[in-house]
């Protein structure tokens, strides 16, 4: 880049914590403007169908916060609050995005409806709890990058990275009220995995990049409350911290031909496995 020429603008979903807060401040400190969305704007918020840590208390992470931390790294932010289970919001949001930046170079599909119903037994789980579930990983994400490709396709390209799950695409190991995850999230997972597929062969050749990756077991807010500290799927799988996540995800949208190789691959990319590969650091403050 040179001081004509604008910085790209990286949207990146669920940024209040996680995965999305640290990949939000990754590709701030990377010198890009960052767009974030969530659903929690301030510290200790409610909501409903909210995941909680097993003593009740709200998870860590705010809108708020992962902005005045990518305003720390001398980036320019959007913060916007975004639902996943309001259609209206999901609209509202890419609309005020677009209003303030006037593009999006990178969408992070990173956002997921977090509830402790998506991984009930199958003799729990509901049908609300299923279609709550799927809105909320499937559709919700669908419908921004829906409203997003043509924006893409006038501006002459752009990258789509849906975040998805060991989950999609393996057998639990366990049940999942022994640590595992249930049908209703896997199911989800496994349908956001097919969509980068679609874009590539639908809109490539107009200039639109797509991906699946895979995280795996990341030391997130969420995955403690859900799985525990230092629970079953840690222990067998170990967990990466979220900062090398970013890092990863940073590395496939700065190096375009090697994303091309690896997202022509049937299986979503490995991200841990990525950082192990290239030898990436992430920053030790993330």
């Amino acid at each position: 880049m040179t001081s004509s020429t604008p910085a790209p603008v990286a949207l990146i979903t669920g940024a209040s914590r996680g995965i999305g807060a640290a990949t939000a401040l990754a590709f701030a400190r990377a010198g890009w403007r960052i767009a974030i969305t969530a659903r929690t704007r301030v510290e200790g918020q409610t909501h409903r169908h909210q995941l909680r840590r097993p003593d009740g208390r709200a998870l860590a992470g705010s809108l708020e916060s992962t902005a005045e931390a990518v305003r720390g790294a001398g980036a320019e932010v959007c913060a916007t609050t975004m639902d996943l289970m309001d259609p209206a919001s999901l609209d509202a949001a890419l609309d005020a995005v677009l209003a303030h930046f006037g593009r999006v170079d990178l969408l992070v599909n990173n956002a997921v409806y977090q509830d402790r119903e998506s991984n009930a037994l199958l003799a729990d789980l509901d049908d609300a709890a299923l279609a709550r579930t799927l809105q909320g990983n499937v559709v919700a994400p669908l419908r921004l990058v829906r409203r997003l490709l043509p924006v893409l396709v006038a501006q002459g390209g752009g990258l789509i990275v849906n975040v998805g799950s060991g989950a999609g695409q393996a057998d639990p190991p366990m049940p999942a009220d022994q640590g595992a995850w249930g049908y209703a999230y896997g199911a989800s997972k496994a349908a956001l995995a097919r969509l980068a597929g679609c874009i590539n062969v639908e809109y490539g050749a107009r200039g639109v990049r797509a991906c699946s990756v895979n995280p795996g077991v990341v030391g997130t807010e969420a995955v403690t409350a859900t799985l525990g500290d230092g629970g079953a799927l840690e222990r067998r799988y170990g967990a990466m911290a979220p900062a090398s996540i970013a890092a990863a995800l940073l590395w496939l949208a700065t190096h375009p031909e090697a994303l091309a190789a690896l997202a022509r691959q049937p299986q979503l990319i490995d991200l841990q496995a990525l950082v192990r590969r290239e030898g990436l650091q992430a920053d030790a403050t993330a």
